[in-house]
């Protein structure tokens, strides 16, 4: 959590939190705003509240009556402000309240003190044990019966950053208060606070136009929206994982293919201005005595092992091999044309998938991630192995299906395309369930089911149905097929 100059505290109820933060940042240039939802007469009744007020006064603070956590740019007193910290500490409906209305609670104040968050901003929020709904509750509660805490962030595009204990031996003087109106708190034994941060906004890939120069003369050509964002990306950076895995491997297989024969060709990465960063193409001329194949498979296993890569024999090479991606990597061999003595070896690496294995990073759509959570990272340039710190904690994921009919000329990578550009790359698994060709008619229907999921952005599931309904838009506009 980053030190916060400016505070913001809804749903207090005697403000005995507040208070316990005033004094922790006495020495501190912060700024408390204290706020409750109750009248000024009606929150006095609570137990050390007067006092608890005349802490947060004493110390400079502020302390606003009236306010309505989830209505907040009602409130005229804070009209123009903008905080490095919102926190909403155990918040309830009320005894009777079901899950589904603190769920509504939750939204709705997320939703209202996004124009009060600053661009850096955290939005903290206290949970008893088990009602976000999160891996960390132990024991955890079935889905339909959690706050769903996370997907309720999400409505208002804020990402579960960071989860710990709610320390409450920190704030000595605090006194949960618990239901509304009553001195009866919650239980905060193992209760847990949930550290929210901003998202980056989704954005639109557009066509590219490209003009190159070839052999002396001018070419141009169009780069599809969905692979837009993604061309040129690391041209000419050297810190981002690829590039340190890259970097890493080109060194190792270089090195082995100079001592044992003759580097003849590369096709994938050692030029710095190369623009072809996703994968890592070698190939050589060996002397076929040495057993080329043999000894790149020996110094691969020992470099890749740690990191769960397996090497499969096959006909003229080897496979690598990892769980759950399958295939990263081969080794084969091909004539040397008039080197009759020779045999030419090629290594090709997929290196967003080895650093997704290397880095433990839990997607491989985070490599492309503009994100700057992300870049820094890898800005010191760590070694494989150090594993990659998630800035976006347990993101929900939504399944949809999709059916529609189409003509004879099916083609399945055209509709990945679509699937790709509509959905801003939030897809992350797209599986046929069904197929069925009409007898009388040249059509047939196609049932695919697709899961969205981002890493890297705030996905709700207004968003995620949203993405869906474009999907189905843009499949009957470009695809020309019938929606059924």
């Amino acid at each position: 959590m980053s030190p916060s100059r400016s505070i913001l505290l809804v749903g207090e109820g005697n403000f005995s939190f507040s208070a316990a933060v005033s004094q922790l940042h006495a020495e501190q240039e912060t700024s408390i705003t204290a706020t409750c939802l109750q009248q000024q007469d009606e929150a006095l009744r609570h137990e050390g509240a007067a006092i608890n007020i005349q802490i947060i006064k004493d110390s400079g603070g502020t302390v606003l009556f009236d306010v309505d956590c989830t209505k907040l740019k009602e409130c005229a007193s804070l009209q123009g402000r903008v905080f490095d910290r919102v926190v909403f500490n155990f918040p309830h409906c009320g005894r009777k309240s079901g899950v589904k209305k603190n769920r509504e609670l939750l939204k709705n104040f997320f939703l209202s003190c996004i124009p009060l968050l600053a661009e850096d901003g955290e939005v903290h929020v206290s949970l008893c044990n088990g009602q976000g709904g999160t891996p960390v509750d132990q024991p955890k509660r079935e889905w339909h019966n959690s706050w769903q805490v996370v997907a309720m962030a999400a409505e208002a595009h804020l990402i579960l950053s960071d989860i710990q204990p709610f320390e409450s031996e920190r704030y000595q003087s605090y006194k949960c208060t618990g239901y509304r109106s009553q001195d009866k708190g919650f239980h905060v034994e193992k209760a847990l606070l949930h550290v929210f941060t901003r998202s980056l906004p989704y954005t639109s890939a557009q066509m590219l136009k490209v003009e190159e120069v070839i052999e002396g003369g001018k070419v141009q050509y169009t780069i599809p929206a969905e692979l837009s964002d993604f061309i040129f990306r690391y041209r000419n950076t050297k810190t981002h994982a690829i590039c340190v895995i890259r970097h890493r491997y080109t060194l190792v297989a270089s090195c082995l293919l100079a001592k044992k024969g003759h580097f003849i060709n590369n096709a994938g990465s050692i030029g710095e201005n190369d623009e072809d960063n996703r994968s890592l193409l070698l190939r050589g001329v060996f002397p076929s005595e040495c057993e080329p194949i043999k000894l790149l498979g020996q110094r691969l296993e020992t470099l890749l092992t740690p990191y769960g890569v397996c090497l499969v024999t096959e006909q003229g090479g080897l496979r690598l091999m990892a769980q759950p991606m399958g295939l990263v990597g081969k080794v084969f061999a091909s004539n040397a044309g008039e080197h009759i003595s020779h045999v030419s070896i090629t290594v090709s690496l997929n290196l967003d998938l080895l650093a997704v294995l290397l880095f433990s990073l839990p997607d491989w759509r985070l490599l492309w991630s503009h994100d700057q959570r992300f870049l820094k990272q890898f800005a010191l340039c760590p070694s494989p192995g150090t594993p990659f710190q998630p800035f976006s904690l347990f993101p929900e994921h939504f399944s949809f299906d999709i059916s529609f009919w189409t003509g004879p000329t099916w083609e399945e990578k055209k509709f990945h395309a679509v699937v790709r550009e509509a959905s801003l790359e939030t897809v992350e698994q797209v599986k046929l369930i069904d197929t069925f060709s009409h007898p009388d008619l040249s059509q047939t229907s196609y049932c695919y089911r697709l899961i969205y999921r981002s890493h890297t952005h705030a996905l709700s599931h207004t968003q995620a149905l949203q993405f869906h309904k474009h999907l189905e838009s843009l499949l009957s506009s470009r695809l020309k097929v019938t929606i059924r």
